[in-house]
């Protein structure tokens, strides 16, 4: 009897610390440079083959800063870092921001900032349709899509680095 509840609290120590392993790698990929990131976005994200083609020499990515925060989040907010993936031209409105909030700072408020916020017209002749704006977050590094062809692509490959 005692070998049993022994080889159970072995197995289950066995499991618990496979678990914590798992959470450690996952809090890695999220401490990973914005830019990183945003490179792990573009090669898991199941986009259709022109707009994949495009990423390769049609974006570039730029830094978000105090003088040019509205016009990408579409409101003045603070954080610790943040870039906003953007085309050099293209035919339809497309942005991806990734912005790693301060600590200590409400996630879930700086999220309905930028949601409410963000003009999906701000492109000469083009925009997105407002339920294509896609705020979200995992931990405090929060996303934000605006694309109607892409943004689910690219939505499902952000959410993926939390697996």
């Amino acid at each position: 009897m005692k070998k049993l509840v022994v080889v159970s609290l072995v197995l289950i120590c066995v499991l618990a610390l496979g678990g914590c392993r798992k959470q450690d790698s996952q809090a890695g990929r999220l401490e990973e440079s914005l830019e990183d990131i945003l490179a792990h976005i573009y090669a898991n994200a199941e986009l259709d083959d022109f707009f994949r083609e495009y990423l390769k020499t049609g974006v570039e990515t730029v830094e978000i800063n105090s003088e040019n925060c509205s016009y990408h989040l579409g409101t003045e907010i603070d954080f610790a870092e943040a870039i906003a993936s953007v085309p050099l031209m293209m035919p339809s409105a497309y942005e991806l921001c990734l912005v790693r909030a301060k600590e200590g700072a409400d996630i879930e408020a700086l999220k309905e900032s930028i949601e409410e916020n963000v003009d999906p017209q701000k492109w000469v002749c083009v925009g997105v349709d407002p339920e294509n704006i896609i705020v979200d977050n995992i931990d405090d590094v929060i996303i934000l899509i605006m694309s109607d062809e892409q943004g689910k692509a690219l939505h499902d490959a952000f959410l993926a680095l939390a697996e």
